[in-house]
């Protein structure tokens, strides 16, 4: 796979939604707070830390209707063939869409960001190396805040 490292914009009027409740909707949810208060949770059970964020959602089924006007996806609900298809119905729609348990079916992959004042630094593997993206990205980030690389 090959994915182009982008920043896209996401202003109050770009619709986001998460479809899923758990673990790892609660995780994607939790980053993207840092970003914006603007997106939309869908699923039957929405664990309590999303709750706690300032995002709108909804404890039911995800519908097709859902995905009027969303220009990101996030697709996590733990279960392969509804991810598939939600995942399909987005394609036929042109939205950017990550599915959380497949990175091959993902337009897009969440990279281990670290952000500071107007400074952003993320490390991606392609979806393929969660886990050393996560430390290479905490070792810049030691590294700026003991000065030993120099950023200015």
């Amino acid at each position: 796979m090959d994915f182009l490292p982008v920043n896209i914009r996401i202003s109050e009027g770009t619709r986001i939604l998460i479809v899923g409740g758990g673990k790892v909707a609660t995780h994607k949810a939790a980053i993207l707070s840092r970003f914006t208060s603007s997106a939309t949770i869908i699923a039957p059970e929405v664990s309590d830390g999303i709750k706690a964020l300032p995002f709108h959602w909804e404890e039911r089924e995800f519908s097709e209707s859902d995905l009027e006007g969303v220009t990101l996806l996030f697709v996590c609900t733990g279960n392969r063939p509804l991810n598939r298809h939600i995942r399909s119905l987005a394609r036929r729609r042109g939205i950017l869409t990550s599915v959380c348990d497949s990175p091959s079916e993902c337009d897009f992959t969440s990279p281990a960001i670290w952000r500071q004042g107007n400074l952003t630094v993320s490390v991606a593997s392609d979806g393929k190396d969660v886990k050393r993206s996560i430390r290479v990205r905490n070792r810049i980030k030691e590294a700026i805040e003991h000065d030993t690389i120099q950023i200015d």
